[in-house]
């Protein structure tokens, strides 16, 4: 494992980032073709949290968040910080002040393979983190890991700049590459929606609006008036 920190990593364009936070995690993962979806095991300390941004990645070790700290100096107003670690983990290795010294540097929010704490205090603060559990469970400062080289977070590999799309359906991650295509395939969907709930309202099925009819007989279904014409040929 390499012990490095990377300076300068690329990120996404502020405009497509809005974007794909306007659209959300499920929009944008079926965007996507439903690729990119961290574990659902991966919630919000509190409902109704929202947030996207570019990645800056960190790589820890179980119960110790001193890469974390050191990652926190890489960030920018916008960053999102996503934390892999080496091994199943779920010590709580991010709190109050980790959260009070990323959301003075303009970040976002944060994703993190391991536990949280001082849940209260961040819920009031309103930074947002998505963990894979909840512990009072300390950290310790003794091992280096990495800062701005690729991890795997609940599943997902995520690379420095990837943007990070979250809410409360969960995670989803976009790689930098795509994420031009991602989020005009968003929108597109987003249009597509507004013009299908009108019709919803209005009473009318599913079947009809995405014309499933016709695929539906192609592969066998029938209808039959009542239970006795079952046997009918």
């Amino acid at each position: 494992m390499k012990t490095v920190v990377v300076r300068n990593i690329p990120r996404a364009d502020p405009a497509i980032v809005a974007v794909l936070n306007e659209a959300g995690t499920a929009t944008v993962h079926e965007a996507m073709g439903r690729i990119g979806l961290m574990k659902p095991y991966m919630r919000p300390i509190f409902p109704g949290a929202t947030m996207a941004g570019s990645a800056v990645t960190v790589l820890v070790h179980p119960g110790d968040n001193w890469m974390i700290h050191v990652g926190i100096e890489q960030c920018k107003p916008g960053d999102v910080m996503v934390v892999g670690c080496t091994a199943d983990n779920t010590d709580g290795m991010v709190g109050e002040l980790i959260a009070t010294s990323l959301k003075a540097h303009g970040v976002k929010g944060m994703v993190i393979d391991v536990g949280c704490r001082d849940v209260r205090v961040l819920t009031e603060m309103k930074f947002p983190v998505w963990s894979r559990a909840i512990s009072a469970k300390g950290a310790v400062k003794s091992t280096l890991g990495n800062v701005n080289l690729p991890v795997v977070c609940a599943g997902v590999a995520v690379s420095p700049g990837d943007v990070i799309v979250a809410d409360d359906d969960g995670v989803v991650v976009v790689p930098l590459a795509d994420a031009k295509a991602v989020s005009i395939a968003a929108r597109a969907r987003q249009d597509k929606e507004v013009a299908s709930r009108k019709r919803y309202e209005n009473g009318e099925l599913a079947l009809d609006v995405n014309a499933m009819r016709p695929a539906l007989e192609k592969l066998g279904l029938r209808y039959v008036d009542s239970a006795g014409d079952l046997d009918k040929n």
